[in-house]
């Protein structure tokens, strides 16, 4: 991850151990997938070890995804977007 925005400076580590908020928010998503995989699985008539293991490698395989989306969300909620911020060099 970038220490600063390259557009406008802004620097992404507010405090030290920020993110770890973004835990939270990874946790959300993560059940989120895990509950869309297995119903989907059932509705398609799976077995219990089926959806297990369709569970396990969703999760693994959309795990980069999760953890950068849950730190855009987390900071997100704390730092508005300002289109008009000028570009830092």
């Amino acid at each position: 991850m970038h220490q600063k925005c390259s557009h406008c400076g802004l620097k992404y580590m507010l405090e030290p151990s920020f993110f770890y908020g973004a835990m939270y928010v990874s946790y959300g998503i993560t059940v989120a997938m895990a509950v869309a995989v297995f119903v989907t699985s059932q509705l398609l008539g799976l077995g219990l070890l089926s959806s297990l293991i369709g569970i396990f490698v969703v999760l693994v395989v959309a795990n980069p995804f999760i953890m950068r989306v849950s730190r855009i969300l987390y900071i997100n909620l704390f730092i508005k977007y300002k289109p008009e911020a000028e570009a830092v060099d």
